[in-house]
């Protein structure tokens, strides 16, 4: 939480968004990070932090709910290959539904950069010395890209598999993405993404005859901690498993439609 994980959002730009004459967020707190607060006082801020961020989520939630927009909430470790797989599902999707993406990091346009090249609409969110995105960043982006209704909207969080299990975003579900150079233990280690993630996906099978992965290890582990999480083995790099991947996603879009109309 930002008592303890050093995010400041005083510093966060959202791309395309005019300069804000203030610290005007609803992150509405004093970043009381001074050594010796005390463990009460700590619990008091984080909850009033997730009751606002809360608050917008759901905000954002129905809006995009009443659009039929399904947003999905990318969230793993740095160097899973979220963006390549990002790009890969935005050029194979973006032939049947209109497709935005929220591309959060800390700093540079890069990953934004790469999606425009598929032809999606992308808006990038620098958070600075945050380690997350938040409810009211993503609310920000929404409204700068204005999402068609029955489009598909993505959120690639920053890469951090724990402050981004915490923050709801307003999506319809939460994606993680394990890449097989990572370790099969990582459920075991981030068990509150993992319990929040409604999909895990596997990325980078292609280099499993390199590795020491252990996939049924790996799916056991999650399962452990999430029973009910589904997995999906790919290879964003050289397209295996992506039409399984992009399935899925026309599953919960379909389900998401079906509710609007």
């Amino acid at each position: 939480m930002c008592t303890t994980c050093g995010c400041g959002h005083g510093d966060v730009a959202v791309e395309g968004e005019a300069a804000l004459p203030h610290h005007h967020h609803h992150h509405d707190h004093h970043h009381a990070h001074a050594p010796g607060i005390s463990p009460t006082r700590i619990i008091e801020i984080e909850r009033d932090i997730l009751s606002k961020n809360d608050h917008l989520a759901w905000h954002n939630r129905d809006d995009l709910a009443r659009l039929g927009v399904l947003a999905l909430n990318l969230v793993s470790s740095p160097g899973s290959g979220k963006t390549t797989l990002l790009a890969r599902t935005a050029a194979d999707l973006g032939t049947r539904r209109a497709v935005a993406v929220i591309e959060g990091d800390q700093q540079t346009s890069l990953d934004a950069d790469r999606i425009r090249e598929t032809g999606a609409r992308a808006v990038q969110v620098n958070t600075g010395k945050g380690c997350h995105l938040d409810a009211d960043m993503v609310g920000r982006a929404i409204r700068q890209l204005q999402p068609e209704p029955g489009s598909l909207l993505f959120i690639e969080n920053v890469g951090n598999l724990v402050c981004p299990a915490a923050f709801d975003l307003g999506e319809a579900a939460k994606v993680v993405i394990l890449s097989v150079t990572e370790g099969e233990d990582k459920p075991l280690k981030y068990p509150d993404m993992f319990r929040a993630a409604s999909c895990m996906v596997l990325n980078k099978s292609d280099l499993l005859p390199y590795v020491p992965f252990d996939v049924e290890k790996c799916v056991e582990y999650a399962r452990r901690i999430n029973p009910g999480i589904e997995v999906l083995q790919l290879s964003a790099l050289t397209g295996d498993g992506l039409g399984d991947w992009c399935a899925w996603i026309e599953r919960q879009a379909s389900a998401i439609t079906a509710k609007a109309s």
